[in-house]
């Protein structure tokens, strides 16, 4: 049996490859909103970040997804941001899988 391909996606904050699996996906609308993608198949531009709260508040602070999408982002969108990781680290951590 043929080993299965394993998407790569470059985290735009380190701008290292890694498995999609290991990332979550940011997009951006026609309307210029941005949120967080957990499913990957929301429609607009995209842009990933790897599920690490060390690297979510170094996005944070260096306002990765404003200078990527080129709009002003609010703030309390970092702060979800962080929550989601931290949150989707720990369930990684408990159960083993990223589902």
């Amino acid at each position: 049996m043929a080993k299965k391909k394993i998407p790569m996606r470059k985290d735009i904050v380190t701008g290292e490859m890694f498995p999609k699996k290991e990332l979550v996906r940011v997009v951006k609308n026609k309307e210029n909103e941005v949120s967080l993608d957990p499913t990957g198949k929301k429609q607009g531009r995209g842009a990933y970040i790897r599920l690490d709260v060390p690297v979510a508040k170094q996005a944070q602070t260096d306002k990765v997804f404003d200078k990527t999408f080129g709009v002003k982002i609010d703030p309390s969108f970092y702060e979800e941001l962080i929550a989601y990781v931290d949150h989707q680290v720990a369930r990684m951590e408990l159960f083993g899988d990223g589902k």
